[in-house]
């Protein structure tokens, strides 16, 4: 029998509402092919993919920066305190199969960096792309709409995920 894939999203925060809306539509995506979501737990994009999942019937986990699993947003069904801050960043990765980042500031940034050194599979909708020597490397594959976004990351996910 094998699990179900874990997808994680990633995104600012302080999402804007197109983000919002996005990381809502990954969430809901998420739960619909029976993979759980894990996020950093908190507001913005991982609120947002949390309701999506969470309305979808899906299962949700976040790994919280602090220490208080009061601290998760309402739609985490599993919420991990950690006491690590931005250091949280690197369980999120090594726990998912895939990665979606939304948009996103330098914290998402680090996410991806986290989880192209680990060997995740990286999924970008209107998100960072990292280049070397002035050019792109193909490192993030990118997608223009959630449901595409959520496809490719479940795709990747077969191969060499960690679940």
């Amino acid at each position: 029998m094998t699990a179900a894939p874990w997808i994680a999203v990633v995104g600012p925060g302080d999402a804007d509402p197109e983000e919002v809306e996005r990381a809502e539509a990954v969430g809901t995506a998420v739960a619909r092919a029976g993979a759980t979501l894990v996020c950093g737990g908190l507001g913005g994009v991982m609120a947002a993919a949390c309701r999506g999942a969470d309305r979808a019937g899906g299962v949700t986990v976040g790994l919280l920066p602090g220490d208080r699993r009061q601290d998760a947003n309402r739609w985490v069904h599993v919420a991990l305190p950690t006491g690590l801050g931005e250091g949280r960043n690197v369980l999120i990765i090594r726990a998912a199969d895939a990665l979606v980042a939304i948009g996103g500031g330098w914290g998402t940034l680090s996410e991806i960096a986290l989880a192209l050194r680990a060997g995740v599979p990286v999924v970008g909708l209107d998100s960072w792309e990292p280049t070397r020597a002035g050019g792109p490397k193909g490192a993030v594959v990118s997608a223009d709409d959630p449901e595409r976004a959520v496809r490719e990351a479940l795709r990747l996910a077969g191969r060499g995920g960690h679940g």
